[in-house]
């Protein structure tokens, strides 16, 4: 049995180590909101934060998160208020929606590191989320909204 802190709850699971941490998050505690997207860590739909650094989920063996802070899309923000979220839906980013989880997880982490960033600095930090729909515009407009708003 290993002990997971999962969105600042402690979770026991009962799975193999080298386990992929998207798969324990999504089949084994129900949190579907981050998703699978290519398994080879190059898309960015199941990104998640460890102790507040972006990564990909599905890459991530879950013995290597043991004793820190997993932090997932539905730990964001309880009501789905969180600054980037609110400006998601005000700059109408989403199309499919599949990626966004993943794009809002990358831009929070971004946006913790760096409260202002310039359209480079948000490029950069992004370009490893792939958007099927292509709304990158809106992505980096949605960015600089929360980062206005203290995102």
């Amino acid at each position: 049995m290993l002990t997971l802190l999962v969105n600042g709850e402690k979770r026991n699971i009962d799975v193999d180590i080298d386990t992929p941490l998207l798969w324990v998050l999504r089949d084994n505690l129900g949190l579907a909101g981050t998703k699978y997207g290519c398994g080879m860590a190059l898309c960015g739909a199941c990104t998640v934060h460890i102790d507040g650094i972006a990564v990909r989920s599905c890459v991530t063996p879950i013995s290597t998160v043991i004793g820190k802070n997993v932090t997932t899309i539905e730990g964001l923000s309880q009501e789905s208020n969180h600054p980037l979220q609110k400006a998601w839906s005000e700059e109408q980013v989403s199309q499919c929606g599949y990626c966004q989880s993943g794009q809002i997880m990358s831009a929070a982490a971004l946006l913790a590191k760096t409260p202002h960033p310039s359209d480079v600095d948000i490029d950069n930090a992004m370009s490893g989320n792939i958007c099927r729909c292509a709304t990158y515009q809106r992505i980096r407009a949605a960015i600089h909204s929360a980062a206005k708003a203290g995102g």
